[in-house]
């Protein structure tokens, strides 16, 4: 299995980076984690345009799958072809109404839904080609889902955005990598069941006996540098900071 940080910016994009978006491949299938701001453009550094099997987005903020719309010109007027099957999209309820609402002017109310095939996520297990996932609902203002997926013996878990929680760490649990969230910086910002600071995902990675913790999501105006050094106080595993075209093979 391998994961490739597409965007790892928190908020809004960077000079250096796309908001958040990884790509998870094994058998010749991929899966796409979050589709945010600027995410489509640098996807195709790393696959074609029509080469991804299913998308997974964690939440509806612009920042996780903004350039969904995007996406939906690019599958529903192709260039040089038939229109492709339509696109296995996992995403929290209303997920198909909320894109068509940004969007703004789709051919029809029903547009989306001839080029991504819409399933509502709930907390459970399930597969994703030739993934095992595993989804439980975090801490976030709006529905938002964490994700583990494993494959042929190696696991990831990505925390999407959420403040503390148990079941943030239960998605973690021996994982071998462990992609979280660390948006704020600890005794500067204290906003409950919103973002993690470095300390926090530091934590949260010693208690879940992670194998490794890739922080993410931290936006330009944060010192990521002090995030990674929050988190390694607090937690005995290597710690590292995501960056655009990462490859982990697992």
């Amino acid at each position: 299995m391998k994961l490739t940080v597409v965007g790892c910016s928190g908020s809004f994009p960077s000079k250096g980076s796309a908001c958040s978006s990884y790509l998870v491949e094994a058998d010749g299938f991929r899966l796409l984690l979050d589709m945010g701001n600027g995410a489509l453009g640098e996807l195709q550094r790393h696959v074609g345009l029509y080469d991804l099997d299913a998308i997974f987005l964690s939440h509806l903020h612009a920042d996780h799958c903004i350039d969904m719309c995007a996406y939906f010109v690019v599958r529903y007027y192709p260039h040089g072809g038939d229109r492709p099957r339509p696109l296995p999209v996992y995403g929290p309820e209303g997920t198909e109404q909320r894109l068509t609402a940004a969007h703004g002017d789709t051919p029809s109310d029903r547009a989306m839904g001839e080029v991504f095939d819409f399933h509502t996520l709930k907390p459970g297990s399930f597969e994703i080609g030739p993934f095992s996932v595993r989804t439980e609902k975090l801490c976030h203002p709006v529905d938002t889902f964490g994700i583990r997926v494993e494959h042929g013996g190696s696991s990831l878990a990505y925390s999407g955005d959420t403040g503390t929680c148990e079941a943030l760490e239960d998605l973690a649990r021996d994982v071998d990598l462990f992609l979280c969230e660390a948006s704020f910086v600890d005794g500067k910002e204290d906003i409950p069941d919103l973002h993690l600071n470095g300390r926090e995902a530091g934590e949260a990675a010693a208690r879940a006996g992670a194998h490794r913790l890739v922080l993410t999501h931290i936006p330009p105006w944060t010192d990521a540098d002090r995030n990674a050094a929050d988190a390694r106080a607090a937690y005995p595993g290597p710690v590292e900071l995501a960056v655009p075209g990462a490859v982990y093979e697992l």
